[in-house]
């Protein structure tokens, strides 16, 4: 591998597995918690990778597995916010999102002991056309980057129109978005989670690729959950059930060629925005 290949943004979207099933926050202590499952296996994949990555935290887990969130912070990774109730974006409106943000952000920094925060990725992707205002409140809450907008449609999130790489998306304020492969016109998405356990191996190394041979750095993402195919299955919508349960069983091994196939470093580095701060 060529030594001027970009570095690519490993990143986490740390819930537990059924914090994205749009379950209402009121009945989640009826769940069973395995959330260290599967973030024992990543962590165990990164540091045998020797990669460092981008946590972006849901507040309600940081709250129930504060020693869990430190481990993690100990390991080298950065630490985001990923707000704190898994709710769309679209559907809190701009005075619950700034308020769930200083929650989640206040929890994380309370739980580490430091200031460090400067990243946030949206539940759900859910920062969509007429959400706009959401860039504005993260920049007066302190944040440097955001990594939410996704440039794809799709029946819960998207701006298909939206720039591919990042941008500023208000003074101050970059986007990262999550990556596509551009084919017949159309952005595919290859950036990781269900993606990632869809389609074949082959298929996200070669879009991964040839965004790098031009010149681009990737988002990746996945979730804990994904690498613990033991969780419990639930009786969910078909195209929930269909994306949330395929092919976990392969993530693990998936994962690993990925970390050796390509170069990987947090979000906040690969945008030249400093090293990570929570120490």
């Amino acid at each position: 591998m060529s030594e001027r290949t970009p570095v690519n943004a490993f990143t986490v979207d740390w819930e537990d597995w059924y914090q994205g099933l749009e379950i209402d926050m009121d009945y989640w202590d009826g769940f069973a918690d395995r959330l260290s499952v599967g973030t024992e296996r990543l962590l165990a994949l990164l540091a045998d990778a020797d990669v460092r990555a981008t946590f972006f935290v849901l507040g309600r887990a940081a709250e129930s597995a504060p020693a869990l969130l430190r481990q993690i912070r100990d390991a080298g990774h950065e630490i985001g916010t990923h707000g704190y109730s898994h709710r769309f974006v679209y559907n809190l409106g701009a005075e619950q999102f700034r308020r769930e943000l200083r929650l989640s952000m206040s929890i994380i920094e309370d739980v580490l002991g430091t200031r460090c925060v400067l990243g946030h990725r949206a539940p759900f992707f859910s920062i969509v056309k007429g959400t706009e205002w959401a860039f504005d409140i993260m920049r007066e809450e302190g944040l440097q980057y955001d990594s939410s907008v996704f440039p794809v449609q799709n029946y819960r999130y998207g701006i298909p129109d939206a720039p591919r790489w990042p941008y500023e998306a208000c003074p101050g304020l970059i986007e990262f978005p999550l990556s596509t492969w551009r084919v017949a016109g159309r952005n595919i998405p290859v950036a990781g989670g269900a993606y990632f356990r869809i389609f074949p191996y082959n298929l996200t190394g070669s879009a991964l690729r040839r965004i790098n041979d031009s010149g681009r750095p990737t988002a990746f993402y996945i979730h804990p959950w994904e690498l613990d195919p033991d969780h419990p299955r639930l009786d969910l919508p078909r195209r929930v059930s269909l994306t949330h349960y395929w092919n976990l069983e392969r993530t693990e091994a998936r994962l690993r060629r990925l970390l050796h196939d390509f170069p990987f470093a947090p979000m906040v580095e690969v945008l030249g925005l400093g090293d990570i701060r929570c120490e």
